[in-house]
């Protein structure tokens, strides 16, 4: 799957955020739906999971036409094994 660099500049509402950071020595992230200016964004669910779980929760909430943004913090790399990030 393909995936895109999340700008908050760029992005639009109703797509789908998976944010990666570290916790302790692992790769942690949760998932968000982008809501519009008005509201606040959605987080699905509220605790940390694996990446590829994430990336797993992301596609199922984007029901193949929302785009899917990776926010990566805290030194996080992208792992090719996740799928393809376009800059």
């Amino acid at each position: 799957m393909d995936y895109r660099t999340f700008d908050p500049n760029t992005s639009v509402p109703d797509a789908i955020v998976v944010k990666l950071y570290t916790s302790g020595d692992k790769i942690r992230g949760y998932v968000r739906k982008i809501a519009d200016p008005a509201a606040n964004d959605t987080i699905f669910p509220g605790e940390e999971m694996e990446p590829a779980k994430a990336f797993q929760l992301a596609a199922s909430h984007s029901e193949g036409e929302a785009p899917i943004y990776v926010e990566l913090v805290e030194g996080v790399e992208w792992d090719p094994s996740w799928g393809e990030i376009l800059r």
